[in-house]
């Protein structure tokens, strides 16, 4: 490796790692970044994975303010993404990787669109379980099911996991984005992490790439916290959404 692939990851971790803290889809700069190195896709994804996870933490920290007061809903929820991660991780050794990337972009859609909808319809759910006595603490039944697929696609590639977790976070679960965002970090980091032990035990990672990942997206965490709590909510949502569609454009084009 080059000093300056090596200055090229260290800054595209850095980038990744900042804006999964504010949105996800960090993977997006990292990833294509070590193909062009000509890094084989495998180990490029399982050494990305190990390599941000440092990262996924170092923004959970930075969030720790907005997690006041939501220890019972992420001790519930991280439940969902451990075991979604680990499935995830297992399918990425399991299935080609075409099966799953055609539906990528279905998925980031997705998400994009509950984001985009999502004012409207959390009042369409908050007025439904009215009836029945409320949302509650813990948000609607179906958040913890599909915050455990949304780890299934996480352990398997991850890009856009943020885009989806906040969709699904902010139909389902009352509270404002900015201390959904934190629950979406821990999330998040929860999903990398299992899929990195797993693939530390089991797949080819290259160290000095994640190393230079990890240590970037460290930073990137940090800086992400700062500049994320700043957002009002109309803007992160907008942000979340521009992000998801540049996402899909990614996958179409490539």
């Amino acid at each position: 490796m080059t000093w300056y692939e090596a200055v090229a990851i260290l800054i595209a971790g850095m980038a990744a790692g900042t804006i999964n803290t504010v949105v996800g889809s960090g993977t997006l700069i990292t990833f294509p970044t070590l193909l062009a190195f000509g890094v084989p896709p495998i180990t490029a994804n399982v050494s990305n994975n190990v390599g941000l996870a440092p990262g996924s933490l170092s923004g959970a920290i930075g969030y720790r303010r907005e997690l006041s007061g939501q220890w019972p809903r992420l001790r519930r929820l991280v439940v969902a993404s451990l075991i979604g991660g680990l499935a995830g991780g297992l399918l990425l050794f399991a299935l080609p990787a075409s099966a799953f990337e055609a539906i990528v972009p279905v998925l980031i859609g997705l998400g994009c669109l509950l984001v985009a909808v999502q004012k409207p319809l959390s009042a369409w759910v908050a007025r439904r379980h009215d009836a029945t006595g409320g949302v509650g603490y813990h948000g609607a039944w179906w958040v913890w099911p599909l915050v455990l697929l949304a780890g299934v696609y996480g352990g398997y590639f991850g890009a856009a996991q943020g885009v989806l977790l906040m969709a699904i976070l902010g139909i389902g679960v009352p509270e404002t984005l900015q201390r959904l965002n934190a629950v979406k970090n821990v999330l998040a980091l929860a999903v990398n992490g299992i899929a990195a032990v797993l693939f530390i035990v089991v797949a080819d990672v290259d160290w000095v790439i994640a190393g230079l990942i990890a240590a970037g997206a460290v930073i990137g965490g940090q800086l992400g916290a700062t500049v994320g709590r700043r957002l009002p909510d109309p803007f992160l949502r907008l942000l979340i959404i521009t992000v998801g569609l540049a996402a899909i454009i990614s996958f179409v084009a490539g």
